[in-house]
């Protein structure tokens, strides 16, 4: 892997190096591993999450060296130079028509694909929804029993380069409508209420103590999040800027299943 780990950085350091067979094939058995979940762009450590950079550089490079070319699904259609994944029942994922994953993206067994899109890089573990039209964007990664619900929106880091992945953690509910973009973290258990937007500039305002405390960038676990909004001043006056609220935490004596329907309500909240 240290090798093929060289091949990847001096190629990205040099695009020459793009039409010579030993980086093509580098970068091919690299997004075959992301495939097969052997390989991650981000991983869990002790000590938090691990960006591994180079592993996202191979996606990249992986758009130039592949031709575009024309394949049929069925009655449908696609040109594009990235094929889709295939053998879903040998992988045990369950799939919905009209739901599309790209190769180079990982299902662990157990997931549930409702119409939506899955990108390449992604890594989408066991037991997780991606409900009706929610994307897993490029390379982002999403933890076990994870539902994302309907229209959800979870960046990823290709188009524009971002530098780290979007991460959503064990347990996670994120609602309806939700948007999660540029690297954010959500933490283990976390609810994210309908419409809450999250970028990496983003105030998330934990509202719960006698002063807030704001912070950017990562959830804390098993927060209860709704969207909100401050008045900031600009030159032609004072108006409503968009931020997210913690208002709460989930309960550790509620079931999970049923503190993903009740945890905002326990809040007065609508989900």
């Amino acid at each position: 892997m240290n090798e093929i780990r060289a091949i990847i950085e001096q190629a990205w350091d040099n695009r020459a190096l793009l039409s010579e067979e030993k980086t093509t094939s580098a970068i091919r058995e690299v997004v075959a591993l992301l495939d097969a979940g052997k390989l991650r762009v981000a991983e869990p450590t002790e000590n938090g999450w691990q960006v591994n950079e180079w592993v996202k550089k191979a996606v990249v490079m992986y758009f130039p060296i592949q031709k575009m070319e024309t394949f049929e699904v069925g009655i449908f259609e696609y040109h594009d130079k990235i094929p889709l994944k295939r053998n879903y029942a040998e992988k045990g994922v369950r799939v919905v028509p009209h739901a599309v994953a790209r190769y180079g993206s990982y299902l662990s067994p157990g997931t549930i694909l409702m119409p939506s899109y899955v990108n390449i890089g992604a890594y989408v573990d066991s037991g997780t929804m991606v409900d009706t039209w929610a994307t897993v964007g490029s390379c982002a990664q999403i933890g076990k029993d994870v539902h994302l619900s309907g229209g959800v929106g979870i960046g990823g880091v290709l188009e524009p380069l971002q530098a780290a992945p979007v991460i959503i953690e064990d347990g996670a509910f994120v609602g309806s409508r939700c948007i999660v973009v540029e690297g954010v973290h959500v933490g283990k258990e976390a609810v994210l209420g309908a419409n809450v937007c999250l970028t990496a500039s983003t105030k998330i305002i934990d509202v719960t103590g006698d002063t807030p405390i704001e912070m950017k960038g990562h959830v804390p676990a098993r927060s209860v999040v709704i969207p909100g909004s401050y008045t900031k001043k600009f030159p032609a006056g004072e108006f409503q800027v968009p931020c997210a609220l913690i208002i709460g935490r989930r309960k550790p004596s509620t079931d999970l299943k049923t503190s993903l329907n009740n945890a905002l309500r326990e809040y007065d909240v609508a989900v």
